[in-house]
């Protein structure tokens, strides 16, 4: 999997993914991460990437010219390649969506900024996608957010295969509770069937409390088809 980030602040990502689970994909190359400057693709000495909107109102507007001129020259027409941009408007990500986007061998990410970005741009990427429902100052911390979701998916990257099939909201419910050494900590132990043994009931004990935790916490998550 390529990623490629365009934004104004590339520094943001500088040590982002120095550590962790993207860190060593990255060192062992089963994913690329390159940040492209948005100000590179402009043709005038400023650099200018925004400018005020047509009708007046507060803010400024990525312009269209850098940032079609940085989806033409970033594009692989030899990868299977998927263009996104960042924006609260966006469909919302979720587990069933970054599985998908995990099936391209390219991902082109535009990070948003200011008031916003000129509307015809919407004709130029695949997809608008926001992470949640709230404003972010600007789309890098959504960014690296879709790179460490996505990567997980992609074979080599988790150790264990099959892992992020298992995790929370891919099964289409919570994960059940965990619990590691000491026995009893301060009065509180650990569900007797944990330290039975028996691996068949132990398995019933936690379908049973995912479900559990599912209705308790999120029950709109079992309204949703398993993914």
């Amino acid at each position: 999997m390529n990623f490629d980030v365009v934004t104004i602040f590339p520094h943001m990502f500088e040590r982002v993914f120095e550590k962790g689970v993207v860190g060593k994909a990255l060192e062992c190359e089963f994913v690329s991460l390159k940040i492209h400057n948005l100000r590179d693709f402009t043709t005038d000495k400023h650099k200018t990437v925004d400018d005020i909107p047509y009708g007046g109102g507060g803010g400024l507007i990525f312009k269209m010219e850098p940032l079609v001129r940085a989806l033409r020259a970033i594009q692989d027409p030899k990868k299977k390649s998927r263009s996104i941009l960042l924006s609260p408007r966006g469909k919302k990500l979720d587990a069933a969506l970054v599985q998908n986007l995990s099936q391209f061998e390219q991902l082109i990410i535009f990070c948003g900024r200011y008031e916003g970005v000129d509307e015809r741009f919407s004709a130029y990427v695949d997809d608008e996608i926001s992470i949640g429902d709230y404003v972010l100052s600007g789309g890098e911390l959504a960014a690296m957010v879709m790179v460490d979701a996505v990567s997980r998916f992609i074979p080599g990257v988790v150790g264990k295969i099959g892992a992020p099939f298992e995790d929370s909201f891919t099964r289409g419910d919570l994960e059940y509770p965990y619990y590691t050494r000491p026995e009893c900590f301060e009065g509180n132990g650990v569900p007797e069937v944990l330290l039975s043994g028996h691996h068949e009931e132990i398995k019933k004990w936690r379908e049973k409390e995912a479900l559990k935790c599912t209705l308790q916490r999120r029950a709109d998550l079992l309204k949703k088809p398993n993914t």
